[in-house]
C-alpha cells in the first residue's frame, strides 16, 4: 500500500502549515494554515491549493493559531466536504479566530483596493470573507485527547495535548497495512510544541516508538535561560517598570489567543502585588476579548495553580471592542499598557498604534513572540531605524525590548529532549515549521546523537516523499513547485524595495545641502536608465 505526504507549508518557513497524506483509500490533511511574513509567501493564500478541495476527505487540526486553521475557510468554499476534526478547546477558539480572519481580510482588501483605484490598479478578491469563515464552523467535529478515532478506511488517528495552547495537540497516526501480518506504519505530527515552563498549559505529552515524526522546529536553534514563574514576572516587572519611568505608552504586539492571556494574568498579578504601578491596561484585539471568553470558559482545565477566571475579570483591564473605542486610546497621555494584535505586527490595531507612537522616544515595544521573516515585528527586533507601516514611512524612536519568557514554543534543548523521548524512530524524522537557521540548528542537535543523521529530512515547500518504502522516497521530479526553494527561504524583493526606499530617503535627509540631494537624486535616475 502506497502512503505519501506533501509538505504544503511551514517547509523552511513557520507559517502555512500543511500536510497531505494519500493512501489508496483516500486523502487527508493534517492543518491548512495560513501564510504570513513576506509577500512572496503571502500570496500563496491567493492562489491555487497545490490539490483539488474536492478531492480531500478530512481533515485533522492540530490547533487554532491561524498558520495552523487560517486556510480551512478557503479550503470549504472550494469543495471540501468532509469532517475537521479538533479538540473541544481548538472548536471554541477556531469559532472566534476564523470569521475573526475573514473580517480582517475583507476590511485590508477594501483599504488595498480604495488604494488601488487611486493608482489605477485593479480591485482584489478577499482570500475569504467572515461568511465563508462562519460557514466552513458548520465542518468541526470534537475529538477527546487519547482516544482514537477513524480518519478514512485503514487509518486512525490520536491526540495528545502538545502543551502549547488551549486544545493544542500531537496527532499520533496509524495506517493499516493490507499484509496483515506486517505492523501499521506509525507516524506522529507534532503540532506545536509547547515548552516546559508554559503558564497556562501542562507539559507535552505523547507515546514513543514511531516509524516517521513530523517535527517542529520554529526555536531549534536558540537555547533559553531556565525560568520560572517568579523569574517570569521578575522579569515582566523590570520591563513595565522601566516603560513607566519613560512615561509613555507600553505596547505589547501578542497573539490574540494565550499569549494575552499569559500577559494579562501577570501584569494583572504584578499590579496587585504592587510590584508595577497600577496602569490603564488595555486589551484593543476583539479577537482577544472573544478569546478570553474561552478561557474563562475553560479555566478548569488550565494550570489549578493560578486563579485564571478571578485574573481575567480583573478591574485594572479595559476591553475596547469597536474602531471608535481603539481611537480613543490615542488622547490617553502618561504611563498605560496597549496590549493588541498580531504578535508579529502584521496586520490588525497595533498596527496603528505602532503608527502613533513609534517615533516617540517615551514609548516602548515589549515583543514577547516569535517574529517571522519578513514582518514589520522582525524589522524592529532587529533594528530598523525607520519603518513603513501603510505606505507612510515612520522613524523608529521608541525603545524596543523583547522578553523570552512567554513563548509558547520549546527551545531546541527542549525539542531535543521531546524527540529523544518518541524514540525508537524507524524510519525517519520530518524538521518542519522553522527557518533555516532554525531547522539547521535541531538537526545539529540531533543527527546521529539521537537519530541517524541519513535518518533526518529537511523538506522544502511542496516536497512529497513515499513513506511506505524502507526509506522515504522523494517524489519530487514529478510534480511543479509554486515557489522555488531560494524564494521560500530568502527576503523577498518587496522587502528589499521598502527598504530601498527607508535607505534613499535616510542619504537624502542626510545630505548637506540641496546640491548634494541633487547629486544622489541623478545618480539614482542614471541607476535606472535602460542599459544600451
Amino acid at each position: 500500500m502506497s502512503i505519501t505526504v506533501q509538505f504544503c507549508g511551514a517547509a523552511r518557513t513557520v507559517t502555512g502549515s500543511c500536510y497531505r497524506f494519500q493512501t489508496p483509500a483516500g486523502t487527508f490533511l493534517v492543518d491548512c494554515g495560513l501564510f504570513q511574513g513576506q509577500k512572496t509567501l503571502k500570496e500563496l493564500n491567493y492562489s491555487a491549493f497545490p490539490f483539488r478541495a474536492a478531492d480531500i476527505d478530512t481533515v485533522l487540526l492540530t490547533h487554532a493559531h491561524i498558520d495552523h486553521s487560517g486556510l480551512l475557510p478557503k479550503l470549504v468554499r472550494e469543495g471540501f466536504g468532509g469532517r475537521i476534526l479538533a479538540t473541544r478547546g481548538t472548536i471554541d477558539l477556531c469559532s472566534y479566530m476564523l470569521p475573526d480572519s475573514g473580517s480582517i481580510q475583507e476590511s485590508e482588501v477594501m483599504a488595498l483596493n480604495r488604494r488601488n483605484m487611486a493608482r489605477g490598479k485593479p480591485e482584489v478578491s478577499p482570500i475569504y470573507t467572515q461568511a465563508d469563515a462562519i460557514a466552513s464552523l458548520q465542518a468541526f467535529q470534537p475529538v477527546e485527547y487519547e482516544a482514537w478515532i477513524d480518519v478514512i478506511p485503514g487509518v486512525r488517528a490520536r491526540y495528545w495535548n502538545a502543551g502549547h495552547l488551549l486544545g493544542s495537540a500531537s496527532i499520533e497516526l496509524e495506517f493499516e497495512n493490507q499484509n496483515t501480518s506486517t505492523q501499521p506504519l506509525r507516524l506522529l505530527a507534532s503540532g506545536d510544541i509547547g515548552p516546559d515552563t508554559k503558564l497556562l498549559q501542562p507539559n507535552p505529552v505523547a507515546p514513543a516508538g514511531f516509524d516517521y515524526i513530523i517535527s517542529e522546529s520554529t526555536y531549534g536553534d536558540r537555547i533559553r535561560p531556565q525560568t520560572s514563574l517568579q523569574d517570569r514576572r521578575r522579569r515582566l516587572a523590570t520591563e513595565v517598570r522601566d516603560a513607566a519611568a519613560a512615561k509613555g505608552a507600553l505596547l505589547i504586539p501578542a497573539f490574540a489567543v494565550e499569549r494575552t492571556q499569559e500577559l494579562i494574568v501577570d501584569l494583572v498579578d504584578l499590579m496587585e502585588r504592587g510590584d508595577i504601578p497600577a496602569a490603564p491596561l488595555i486589551l484593543d484585539s476583539p479577537l482577544a476579548i472573544r478569546a478570553t471568553e474561552v478561557f474563562r470558559k475553560h479555566a478548569a482545565s488550565l494550570d489549578p495553580g493560578i486563579d485564571v477566571a478571578r485574573l481575567l475579570n480583573s478591574s485594572h483591564l479595559r476591553f475596547t471592542e469597536t474602531v471608535d473605542e481603539s481611537k480613543s486610546i490615542a488622547k490617553l497621555n502618561g504611563f498605560h499598557i496597549i496590549i493588541a494584535a498580531s504578535g508579529m505586527c502584521d496586520a490588525g490595531r497595533i498596527r496603528h498604534h505602532l503608527k502613533h507612537w513609534l517615533w516617540n522616544s517615551r514609548a516602548t515595544v515589549l515583543l514577547a513572540g516569535f517574529q517571522a521573516r519578513g514582518t514589520l515585528g522582525r524589522f524592529l527586533e532587529d533594528g530598523a531605524k525607520a519603518v513603513r507601516i501603510q505606505g507612510e514611512e515612520i522613524r523608529v524612536a521608541a525603545r524596543i525590548r523583547r522578553i523570552e519568557d512567554y513563548s509558547g514554543h520549546a527551545d531546541g534543548s527542549e525539542l531535543a529532549r521531546w524527540i529523544a523521548a518518541r524514540r525508537p524512530v524507524q524510519k525517519g524524522i520530518f524538521l518542519v515549521h522553522g527557518e533555516e537557521s532554525a531547522i539547521t540548528g535541531l538537526f545539529e542537535r540531533i543527527a546521529d546523537r539521537l537519530i541517524p543523521s541519513a535518518k533526518v529530512f529537511r523538506p522544502v515547500l511542496d516536497d512529497i516523499y513515499d513513506l511506505s518504502t524502507a526509506i522515504p522516497t522523494s517524489l519530487n521530479a514529478a510534480h511543479r513547485r509554486r515557489l522555488t526553494p531560494e524564494a521560500v527561504v530568502a527576503l523577498d524583493w518587496h522587502n528589499d524595495m521598502s527598504r530601498l526606499i527607508l535607505d534613499i530617503n535616510e542619504q537624502i535627509g542626510a545630505a548637506a545641502d540641496d546640491r548634494a540631494r541633487g547629486v544622489i537624486i541623478r545618480r539614482l535616475r542614471r541607476a535606472l536608465e535602460p542599459a544600451n
